[in-house]
Protein backbone atom coordinates (compact mmCIF):
# COMPACT_ATOMS: atom_id res chain seq x y z
CA UNK A 1 0.00 0.00 0.00
CA UNK A 2 1.26 3.47 -0.88
CA UNK A 3 2.12 5.40 2.28
CA UNK A 4 3.20 9.04 2.34
CA UNK A 5 3.54 9.29 6.12
CA UNK A 6 7.04 8.32 7.28
CA UNK A 7 7.16 5.22 9.47
CA UNK A 8 8.52 7.08 12.50
CA UNK A 9 5.67 9.60 12.41
CA UNK A 10 3.07 6.90 11.74
CA UNK A 11 4.21 4.97 14.81
CA UNK A 12 3.74 8.01 17.05
CA UNK A 13 0.36 8.75 15.46
CA UNK A 14 -0.82 5.22 16.24
CA UNK A 15 0.14 5.67 19.88
CA UNK A 16 -1.56 9.04 20.18
CA UNK A 17 -4.77 7.83 18.55
CA UNK A 18 -4.86 4.90 20.98
CA UNK A 19 -4.33 7.18 23.96
CA UNK A 20 -7.00 9.60 22.71
CA UNK A 21 -9.53 6.78 22.35
CA UNK A 22 -8.79 5.50 25.86
CA UNK A 23 -9.07 9.03 27.21
CA UNK A 24 -12.56 9.57 25.80
CA UNK A 25 -14.32 7.30 28.29
CA UNK A 26 -12.75 9.03 31.27
CA UNK A 27 -13.89 12.42 30.05
CA UNK A 28 -17.40 11.18 29.28
CA UNK A 29 -17.72 10.12 32.91
CA UNK A 30 -16.20 13.34 34.22
CA UNK A 31 -17.89 16.08 32.23
CA UNK A 32 -20.71 14.38 30.34
CA UNK A 33 -19.26 14.95 26.87
CA UNK A 34 -16.27 14.08 24.75
CA UNK A 35 -17.16 16.49 21.96
CA UNK A 36 -14.01 18.54 21.27
CA UNK A 37 -15.94 21.53 19.95
CA UNK A 38 -18.03 21.79 23.12
CA UNK A 39 -14.96 21.67 25.32
CA UNK A 40 -12.96 24.11 23.21
CA UNK A 41 -15.68 26.63 22.62
CA UNK A 42 -15.61 28.57 25.84
CA UNK A 43 -12.03 27.96 26.90
CA UNK A 44 -13.10 26.96 30.39
CA UNK A 45 -11.07 25.54 33.24
CA UNK A 46 -11.47 21.93 32.14
CA UNK A 47 -9.81 22.67 28.84
CA UNK A 48 -7.09 24.71 30.52
CA UNK A 49 -6.22 21.69 32.65
CA UNK A 50 -4.75 20.22 29.51
CA UNK A 51 -5.99 16.73 30.25
CA UNK A 52 -8.21 16.09 27.25
CA UNK A 53 -6.78 15.15 23.88
CA UNK A 54 -9.21 17.21 21.74
CA UNK A 55 -7.86 15.13 18.88
CA UNK A 56 -8.64 14.88 15.20
CA UNK A 57 -9.84 11.50 13.99
CA UNK A 58 -7.60 9.45 11.70
CA UNK A 59 -9.76 10.45 8.71
CA UNK A 60 -9.58 14.13 9.65
CA UNK A 61 -5.83 13.87 10.08
CA UNK A 62 -5.38 12.20 6.71
CA UNK A 63 -7.48 14.93 5.11
CA UNK A 64 -5.17 17.61 6.55
CA UNK A 65 -2.18 15.65 5.28
CA UNK A 66 -3.67 15.31 1.79
CA UNK A 67 -4.59 18.99 1.60
CA UNK A 68 -1.14 20.16 2.67
CA UNK A 69 0.64 17.73 0.40
CA UNK A 70 -1.40 18.29 -2.74
CA UNK A 71 -1.22 22.05 -2.28
CA UNK A 72 2.55 21.84 -1.94
CA UNK A 73 2.33 23.94 1.21
CA UNK A 74 5.64 25.32 2.42
CA UNK A 75 4.63 27.60 5.30
CA UNK A 76 1.78 26.22 7.43
CA UNK A 77 0.39 27.76 10.61
CA UNK A 78 -1.81 25.84 13.04
CA UNK A 79 -3.87 27.37 15.83
CA UNK A 80 -4.44 24.77 18.55
CA UNK A 81 -2.09 21.79 18.68
CA UNK A 82 -3.51 20.05 21.77
CA UNK A 83 -1.41 16.85 21.98
CA UNK A 84 -0.13 17.06 18.42
CA UNK A 85 -2.10 14.64 16.27
CA UNK A 86 -3.05 17.18 13.62
CA UNK A 87 0.43 18.69 13.85
CA UNK A 88 2.04 15.37 12.98
CA UNK A 89 -0.22 14.80 9.97
CA UNK A 90 0.74 18.25 8.71
CA UNK A 91 4.43 17.79 9.49
CA UNK A 92 4.43 14.51 7.57
CA UNK A 93 3.28 16.41 4.48
CA UNK A 94 6.11 18.93 4.86
CA UNK A 95 9.01 16.70 5.92
CA UNK A 96 11.66 16.28 3.25
CA UNK A 97 10.33 19.16 1.15
CA UNK A 98 11.76 22.05 3.13
CA UNK A 99 8.35 23.03 4.48
CA UNK A 100 7.72 24.52 7.91
CA UNK A 101 4.88 24.16 10.41
CA UNK A 102 4.34 26.71 13.16
CA UNK A 103 1.85 25.47 15.74
CA UNK A 104 0.46 26.96 18.93
CA UNK A 105 -0.69 25.70 22.32
CA UNK A 106 -1.62 27.62 25.45
CA UNK A 107 -1.40 24.92 28.12
CA UNK A 108 2.11 24.36 29.54
CA UNK A 109 1.58 20.66 30.28
CA UNK A 110 0.48 20.04 26.73
CA UNK A 111 3.47 22.01 25.45
CA UNK A 112 5.82 19.81 27.45
CA UNK A 113 4.18 16.71 25.99
CA UNK A 114 4.28 18.20 22.49
CA UNK A 115 8.02 18.78 22.65
CA UNK A 116 8.56 15.14 23.58
CA UNK A 117 6.16 14.00 20.85
CA UNK A 118 7.83 16.06 18.13
CA UNK A 119 11.24 14.79 19.22
CA UNK A 120 10.02 11.18 19.22
CA UNK A 121 8.54 11.59 15.75
CA UNK A 122 11.70 13.23 14.42
CA UNK A 123 10.02 16.42 13.23
CA UNK A 124 11.79 19.04 15.34
CA UNK A 125 13.49 20.42 12.21
CA UNK A 126 10.09 20.93 10.61
CA UNK A 127 7.87 22.07 13.50
CA UNK A 128 8.09 25.20 15.65
CA UNK A 129 5.93 25.19 18.78
CA UNK A 130 4.81 28.55 20.17
CA UNK A 131 3.64 28.36 23.79
CA UNK A 132 1.07 30.85 25.07
CA UNK A 133 -1.85 32.91 23.81
CA UNK A 134 -1.87 32.63 20.02
CA UNK A 135 -2.94 36.25 19.67
CA UNK A 136 0.47 37.11 21.09
CA UNK A 137 2.71 34.26 19.96
CA UNK A 138 1.65 34.48 16.31
CA UNK A 139 2.22 38.22 16.10
CA UNK A 140 5.70 37.84 14.62
CA UNK A 141 5.22 34.76 12.45
CA UNK A 142 6.66 35.38 9.01
CA UNK A 143 4.64 35.17 5.82
CA UNK A 144 3.65 34.41 3.23
CA UNK A 145 1.49 31.72 4.84
CA UNK A 146 0.04 29.28 2.33
CA UNK A 147 -2.05 27.11 4.69
CA UNK A 148 -3.76 28.01 7.97
CA UNK A 149 -5.44 25.44 10.22
CA UNK A 150 -7.85 26.69 12.89
CA UNK A 151 -8.62 24.10 15.55
CA UNK A 152 -8.30 25.85 18.90
CA UNK A 153 -10.97 27.74 20.81
CA UNK A 154 -13.77 28.60 18.41
CA UNK A 155 -14.25 32.11 19.79
CA UNK A 156 -10.68 32.91 18.71
CA UNK A 157 -10.97 31.84 15.08
CA UNK A 158 -11.78 35.31 13.81
CA UNK A 159 -9.20 37.16 15.97
CA UNK A 160 -6.47 34.74 14.87
CA UNK A 161 -7.52 35.12 11.24
CA UNK A 162 -7.51 38.91 11.54
CA UNK A 163 -4.05 38.85 13.10
CA UNK A 164 -2.60 36.72 10.32
CA UNK A 165 -4.57 38.02 7.34
CA UNK A 166 -1.89 40.48 6.14
CA UNK A 167 0.50 37.52 5.89
CA UNK A 168 -1.84 35.08 4.12
CA UNK A 169 -0.65 34.52 0.57
CA UNK A 170 -3.05 34.72 -2.36
CA UNK A 171 -4.25 31.16 -2.75
CA UNK A 172 -3.81 30.39 0.95
CA UNK A 173 -6.00 27.52 2.11
CA UNK A 174 -7.74 27.97 5.47
CA UNK A 175 -9.14 24.90 7.22
CA UNK A 176 -11.43 25.59 10.18
CA UNK A 177 -12.66 22.61 12.22
CA UNK A 178 -15.87 22.33 14.28
CA UNK A 179 -17.28 25.27 12.37
CA UNK A 180 -20.85 24.32 13.27
CA UNK A 181 -20.29 25.42 16.86
CA UNK A 182 -22.01 28.61 18.01
CA UNK A 183 -18.73 30.17 19.15
CA UNK A 184 -17.42 30.06 15.57
CA UNK A 185 -20.47 31.81 14.11
CA UNK A 186 -18.74 35.17 13.68
CA UNK A 187 -15.85 33.58 11.79
CA UNK A 188 -18.17 31.61 9.52
CA UNK A 189 -20.27 34.69 8.80
CA UNK A 190 -17.14 36.62 7.84
CA UNK A 191 -15.61 34.03 5.50
CA UNK A 192 -18.97 33.57 3.78
CA UNK A 193 -19.48 37.31 3.43
CA UNK A 194 -19.02 39.34 0.25
CA UNK A 195 -16.08 41.31 1.62
CA UNK A 196 -13.95 38.40 2.84
CA UNK A 197 -11.88 38.07 -0.33
CA UNK A 198 -12.36 34.31 -0.09
CA UNK A 199 -14.24 31.43 -1.60
CA UNK A 200 -15.61 29.22 1.18
CA UNK A 201 -17.39 25.89 1.33
CA UNK A 202 -18.57 23.92 4.35
CA UNK A 203 -18.43 20.14 4.40
CA UNK A 204 -19.80 18.63 7.59
CA UNK A 205 -18.24 20.62 10.42
CA UNK A 206 -15.26 21.71 8.33
CA UNK A 207 -14.97 25.07 6.55
CA UNK A 208 -12.51 25.28 3.67
CA UNK A 209 -11.62 28.76 2.46
CA UNK A 210 -9.44 29.84 -0.45
CA UNK A 211 -7.93 33.32 -0.20
CA UNK A 212 -8.54 35.03 -3.53
CA UNK A 213 -7.11 38.43 -2.57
Amino acid sequence: MVQTIPAGIAKVLDRLHTEAAEDAGRWQARVGTTDPATLKAGGGDLVRLGEFYLAVTPDEGRLLHILARTKGAANVVEFGASYGLSSLYLAAALTGRGGRLTTTEVHPDKCAALRQTFDEAGVTDTVTLLEGDARETLADVEGPIDMLVLDGWKSMYLPVHDLLRPRLAPGCLIVADNIDHEAAADYLAFVRGPDSGMMTTVIGDLALSYVVQ
